[in-house]
């Protein structure tokens, strides 16, 4: 009633493990640690558990939750990132007699405008696009609504940056919109319009831009010939959902297998994505995805215990297959959540089933997920 901790099925699953790990037989029966170096305590009366606690509790640190002692370096930058550009937006506009600044931090805008203008693609050519092929396969169709969903981005990508620099020049009234986006490049923000029609990101605008420019390049060599690329960035796509969908309903199709009796398996692979020539005969082969809260250890093909300071590590390529759900092999691993950035939540993708030595409830605990951005 007052909570509302658990919103999703992730909430749920978390606090389920916690309650496993800590209320069980062994509470009472034996000793049973409920973190590293604190042990649950004996049979006391109540002033006895409050001296406990005063005495035995070890500082407060990741290892208490379950979670890497990268979670901590992790919390730390963004707290500090954030109080910094909370700092920076909070400065003066037009402190007194900066003339000068003014000038300056039009100029760099400027410099920034011209140079995102220079660098933008063209729109994808859709008519042209769409009769390259009479296949419509689910492949294909993902391709063309990636297309159509940058250009609409695009679009306004260029619209904007042309009212801003007709604005800079003084031959347009700037209106709030306008100033909105002359102050999102100066702070190296992505503007809002901007970001609504794209995809969800954590980046700078530069980092950012620089990813769009590789969206469309990965887009361009796919729309030559329409043919399922060797190996898929699938951090690349606006919508990684309809390509993983597209895997199943391209399977469900050639076997004739019905579509809701299916899901996606996952091998993870010991390769790079410049070692295949060729997609796979059946399902997808991945890149692009990183692992936060532990990492993927090649030689033993499981789940390993993260290194220190490595906040997120990449994962070699990913083969994807369509499969009928009883044919899903659940022993020995750990049901993975993949997110489009670090953000979670409402950027859930999917679940891969990951193989696992160690308990799953290490892994949950350990908050482990892939993301599609470092």
């Amino acid at each position: 009633m007052y909570g509302g901790h658990i919103t999703d099925d992730w909430d749920r699953k978390l606090c389920q493990v916690y309650l496993e790990e800590f209320i069980n037989p062994s509470l009472v029966e034996d000793e049973l640690m409920l973190a590293p170096g604190f042990a649950a305590p004996p049979n006391l009366d109540y002033s006895g558990y409050h001296q406990y606690i005063e005495e035995m509790l070890p500082p407060e640190s990741p290892a208490l939750y379950g979670l890497h002692p990268n979670a901590e370096i992790e919390f730390l930058t963004v707290t500090a990132h954030t109080l910094f550009r909370t700092l920076l937006e909070m400065q003066p506009r037009k402190a007194l007699g900066s003339e000068e600044q003014a000038q300056a931090a039009e100029d760099k805008v400027k410099n920034i405008l011209d140079d995102i203008l220079e660098k933008l693609p063209e729109e994808f050519n859709m008519v042209e696009i769409t009769q390259k092929t009479t296949n419509r396969s689910p492949y294909v169709l993902v391709c063309f609504q990636e297309c159509e969903r940058m250009n609409l981005l695009l679009r306004e990508i260029r619209g904007s940056l042309q009212q801003l620099e007709l604005g800079l020049k003084g031959e347009l009234t700037l209106s709030p919109s306008v100033e909105a986006h002359q102050s999102a490049l100066g702070y190296d923000t992505v503007p809002d319009t901007w970001s609504k029609l794209a995809y969800p990101s954590t980046y700078g605008l530069a980092q950012w831009f620089n990813d769009l420019l590789l969206r469309c390049r990965e887009l361009d060599t796919w729309t030559q010939d329409l043919a399922l690329p060797a190996v898929v960035w699938l951090s690349g796509l606006f919508n990684p959902q309809s390509f993983l969908t597209a895997v199943m309903q391209a399977t469900a199709r050639k076997h004739a297998w019905p579509l809701d009796k299916m899901c996606l398996t996952v091998d993870v692979t010991k390769k790079t994505k410049e070692e295949y020539g060729h997609p796979p005969r059946e399902g997808a082969y991945l890149h692009g995805l990183f692992m936060e809260g532990a990492r993927w250890d090649t030689q033993a093909g499981s789940i390993a215990e993260a290194h220190l300071k490595e906040l997120t590590s990449a994962m070699p390529v990913i083969c994807v297959k369509a499969i009928p759900v009883e044919r899903q092999e659940t022993k020995h691993t750990y049901a993975c959540p993949v997110f489009k950035t670090k953000m979670r939540g409402p950027n859930y993708v999917w679940t891969f089933r990951l193989r696992s030595q160690e308990k799953t409830a290490k892994w949950v605990l350990a908050g482990v997920a892939l993301l599609l951005e470092a």
